[in-house]
């Protein structure tokens, strides 16, 4: 499967969020900002992702915010897909947005065109609205849980991505429960993403191991009693462990332990082979440029995968690694994830449990 994640705005964004890991990651690039994807990277991007794909094709949109672009610049990526795709390729097209911005004539084009999209919101309106502001300054929470129930009126798919902080692992009861009222089906938890190159610095937002294991734990037991009510909610991170445990391959590549390929193309057609690492020095060609092929040998001679394999010797001899597998990369410290306690922690309370609804899920 071809695997494009797209950044049409670049990190142009209508919102400002505290912790917001890539408007720091593009602060350290000599370009922070290359503007919006013209019709020309555009038309590249899908000509030779298709034609190289041999079964399935998914071009993901992310930003910044990706609708700044236009809605006229996702209608012409779907002609470019209908143009190229002779070898009858199944195509999915995937955008992760704030939500702010949304409206009916947003929703009536992901309906048309079956675009999932993810939306971020942090929990309830406190949790929220204390880091994700407008670009104004001003609250955002009730403007997105609308655009959310606009997207839900007209039947489009979509799921919830939602920050794990400080203040969100703290009100975890009362956001599952707010979500479990909304209907909230496809849900997805993020640990909080310190800045690149940490100071050491303990911001405001920040969770510490101890935080992030018992909000693990509670969140685990509040989906455990939802699901044996008959209402299975799905969580991106348990549904991973226990496919992990069934003895299959994990989707979301921090949980597999080790990198994938990715195709990370920003707005002037430069690729990076993975979103937290789109830097400098870490670019591996322009798609303007540079074929697929020539893109992958760079990946290769830059030994990118090969650097994930850099966990920690404690973490190999651990009894919880076969399910841990050290997570993402870009959260390690020496080799060791700087929330590694909280997952111990989590495992050593809920282990026998996630095996046992495993077993009852297959």
């Amino acid at each position: 499967m071809i695997y494009i994640m797209m950044k049409p705005a670049s990190g142009k964004c209508n919102m400002h969020c505290s912790y917001c890991f890539y408007k720091d990651e593009i602060s350290k690039r000599e370009i922070p900002d290359y503007g919006f994807m013209n019709e020309k990277t555009l038309e590249q991007i899908i000509r030779k992702a298709i034609g190289k794909a041999s079964k399935e094709c998914t071009f993901a949109y992310q930003g910044g915010e990706p609708t700044l672009a236009g809605i006229e610049f996702f209608e012409k990526s779907i002609e470019f897909q209908k143009k190229y795709n002779t070898k009858g390729i199944h195509i999915q097209n995937v955008i992760q947005t704030n939500g702010y911005s949304l409206n009916e004539k947003w929703c009536e084009f992901f309906l048309k065109n079956k675009f999932l999209v993810g939306v971020s919101v942090d929990g309830i309106k406190y949790t929220h609205d204390k880091y994700r502001k407008s670009a104004k300054g001003e609250d955002s929470y009730f403007t997105i849980i609308q655009n959310i129930e606009m997207l839900e009126a007209y039947g489009v798919d979509y799921n919830i991505l939602t920050v794990v902080n400080k203040t969100t692992a703290n009100k975890v009861d009362k956001i599952f429960e707010s979500y479990m009222k909304k209907g909230y089906q496809y849900q997805q938890y993020i640990p909080c993403m310190e800045p690149l190159e940490e100071d050491g610095q303990v911001r405001e937002y920040s969770i510490n191991a101890t935080e992030y294991g018992v909000f693990l734990g509670r969140l685990f037991e509040l989906w455990e009693i939802a699901c044996r009510q008959g209402n299975r909610i799905y969580i991106r991170q348990f549904e991973n462990w226990f496919t992990i445990l069934k003895g299959g391959i994990p989707e979301a590549c921090e949980q597999r332990g080790i990198c994938g390929v990715q195709t990370i193309i920003e707005a002037d057609g430069s690729v990076y082979p993975c979103d937290f690492y789109a830097l400098d020095e870490y670019r591996i060609g322009n798609i303007n440029e540079n074929t697929l092929e020539e893109i992958d040998e760079k990946r290769k001679e830059m030994q990118f995968l090969e650097m994930s394999y850099n966990h920690a010797p404690e973490c190999l001899e651990c009894k919880y690694f076969k399910i841990c597998r050290g997570n993402c990369n870009r959260y390690r410290m020496y080799g060791k994830h700087r929330l590694c306690e909280g997952f111990y922690y989590f495992f050593e309370q809920k282990y026998m449990q996630l095996l046992q609804m495993a077993e009852m899920l297959q």
